[in-house]
């Protein structure tokens, strides 16, 4: 069942989202965390940052935090919606328009739905962030590792 979407703004760096489970870590996997977002269908799984004992006891509230990925590559779109690609399971892909840039650690946020954001680390030789402006639309492959980090109650 689809909730109403929360109306309140929240800085465009971070994200709103509901915790839905916490799966433990295996001996091949790190101990994820899932989120669902407001008025969509993503059930995101992002490496668990943080204190894990925390996160359990905030299944099922809405939190904000920052998640975090490493580009492959970035590239300007021309065209497309923002979006975190598969929207069930593990993020391999993300499109979305530049929020931020953060040229000291070569870096960038993008927001890929509403308040929904993923702070990107380039991972390209000799790509930076700076070549690239504020609201620009792009679009990267994700190396796995992608996390979450839980910063307060929403």
């Amino acid at each position: 069942m689809l909730h109403p979407s929360p109306t309140t703004k929240i800085d465009p760096t971070l994200t709103r989202a509901t915790i839905v489970e916490i799966i433990d870590e295996t001996h091949a996997k790190p101990a994820m965390v899932v989120l669902n977002y407001a008025n969509t269908n993503y059930s995101t799984h992002l490496v668990a940052e943080g204190d894990l004992e925390q996160l359990r006891t905030l299944v099922g509230k809405t939190v904000l935090g920052t998640i975090h990925a490493t580009a492959r590559r970035i590239d300007p779109a021309g065209a497309g919606g923002r979006c975190i690609d598969p929207c069930v399971g593990t993020p391999r892909r993300a499109m979305g328009t530049i929020v931020g840039i953060d040229p000291r650690t070569n870096g960038m946020v993008i927001n890929v739905g509403p308040n929904m954001s993923v702070w990107l680390t380039l991972g390209a030789p000799g790509q930076r962030a700076t070549d690239l402006a504020h609201a620009d639309f792009v679009t990267c492959d994700l190396q796995p590792g992608t996390s979450f980090r839980f910063k307060g109650l929403a």
